[in-house]
Order: structure tokens, then C-alpha cells, then sequence
């Protein structure tokens, strides 16, 4: 975003001034209309919690990686073999379901409330995503519309007022600069935003599910090879027989 950022306000500097690209009306009709048009469509609480979410996504959260898991999972299941379910209690964990599972392991929880309330809170967070991506796809959606919207705002002024030549010029900067800021703000922000939601989705899915059935595999007392070589199917097809192999060699 920065670096984009950085090539438009750069390319508006080779030609002109900076202060010539701003406009309150503009911002205000996009802006201001685009998360109007939001909040028609979801509630002000889901709005807010899906900026939360895209923030996180978008700037400050961790991939967390399938092997990262699995070798944690192995861990745990080497762990409960040798000193049994409350081994797990004094185990850092970075993954907050994983953590909860070991959690629910050491405090010796039926496997089926176990299952459960995992499958509960990976529906949860996978839930909160959704939204997010919703959210920022409407907004992505809501800004060219509201800078199409400026645009003819812009237009019927600078129409109704030809014979005045000194309103020309403001009233077609608001026509054109909405469009920009509906374009940028779209194109910049909002829909990747969406799009990486949308990827983060996907990849929590299948890391969640690997978590759930690493945990329940721990719980039923499997050994870490097992365990090891039935999360690897996780894992992509082409890095499988490398895991494999390592795991072999170690």
C-alpha cells in the first residue's frame, strides 16, 4: 500500500502540485459515502470488528506455517507419552486453538467435547474472516460508485454554472477527483484487503483442521510417527515425501 501510495503521489509531484489532488467535497463524497453505504449493509459493530480483522491480516499477523503445527503437534504427542496428559501443561504455544487444546488434554476432557469446542472456535474465527472480506469488498464495491456519484455532482455544477467561468474549475476538479479517490481508495486499500482475507481463509481452514485432528490424535495417545505422518497429508503434495524423508532421517 505504501509503495503504491508512494508512485501516485510521486507521479502527481513530476506534474504539478500536490495541494492541486485535494479536495474536501471529493473526500467527502467518497469517503464519506462509501462507509454509509457500508453501514446500510452490515452493522456498525460488524464494521468494526472487520477493520479490526483486516488490520491484522493486512499488516501485523503472522503466517503461521503447516510445519511449524505439525512439529509442535509431534511434540506434544512425544511429550504426553512420556510424562502422560499433564506433561502438557507447562508447554509454550504460540497458536491459540493449539494452546487450548493442550489445555483441554492436561485438564483430561472427554475427545468429544474436545472436538467439539475446537471445531467451535476454528468456525468462529473463520466466521470473523468472512466478514471481514465482506466488509471490504462493499467498501471496495461502494467507492467507485460514490466517485462515479462525484463525478456527476461535478458535472451538473459546472453545467448549471457556465456562465460564471470562475466556478468551472472547482466544480470539475470534483468531478474528476472523485473518481481518483473512489479508484485509489478501491484499488489500493479496500479490495486487497478482500482478496487477502479471502487467501487467509483458506490457508486458517486447513490450518485449523490440522490442529484439531493433531489434538485428537495427541488425546488418543497415538504415537509422534503416526501422528507426524497423518498431518503430513496436509501438506502440499510435492513437499510430502521431503517431510517424510526428514522425518525418517531425524
Amino acid at each position: 500500500m505504501l509503495l503504491g501510495a508512494g508512485f501516485i503521489v510521486y507521479a502527481i509531484m513530476m506534474g504539478g502540485s500536490f495541494s492541486q489532488f485535494i479536495d474536501v467535497g471529493s473526500i467527502l463524497i467518497v469517503i464519506g459515502g462509501g462507509i454509509a453505504a457500508t453501514l446500510i449493509r452490515f452493522p456498525l459493530s460488524g464494521v468494526m470488528s472487520a477493520m479490526v480483522v483486516g488490520g491484522k491480516v493486512a499488516f501485523t499477523h503472522k503466517k503461521a506455517e503447516p510445519r511449524d503445527i505439525i512439529d509442535s503437534v509431534v511434540e506434544m504427542g512425544d511429550i504426553v507419552r512420556k510424562s502422560g496428559p499433564l506433561g502438557l501443561e507447562g508447554v509454550e504455544l504460540d497458536e491459540p486453538n493449539l494452546k487450548k487444546g493442550a489445555q483441554m488434554i492436561a485438564d483430561g476432557y472427554d475427545p468429544g467435547f474436545i472436538r467439539e469446542s475446537m471445531e467451535l472456535a476454528r468456525d468462529q474465527y473463520l466466521t470473523r474472516l468472512q466478514e471481514g472480506r465482506r466488509v471490504f469488498k462493499s467498501l471496495g464495491d461502494a467507492a467507485p460508485a460514490f466517485g462515479m456519484i462525484g463525478t456527476l455532482v461535478g458535472l451538473v455544477q459546472m453545467l448549471a454554472n457556465m456562465d460564471d467561468p470562475s466556478t468551472i474549475g472547482p466544480a470539475m476538479a470534483i468531478a474528476l477527483l472523485t473518481t481518483l479517490y473512489g479508484a485509489v481508495i478501491a484499488n489500493l486499500i479496500c479490495l486487497p484487503v478482500a482478496d487477502k482475507l479471502a487467501a487467509k481463509e483458506g490457508v486458517e481452514e486447513v490450518n485449523q483442521t490440522l490442529i484439531i485432528d493433531g489434538i485428537m490424535a495427541v488425546r488418543d495417545g497415538k504415537s509422534p510417527a503416526l501422528i507426524r505422518e497423518m498431518l503430513i497429508a496436509y501438506m502440499p503434495e510435492s513437499q510430502q515425501a521431503k517431510l517424510l524423508a526428514d522425518a525418517e532421517a531425524a
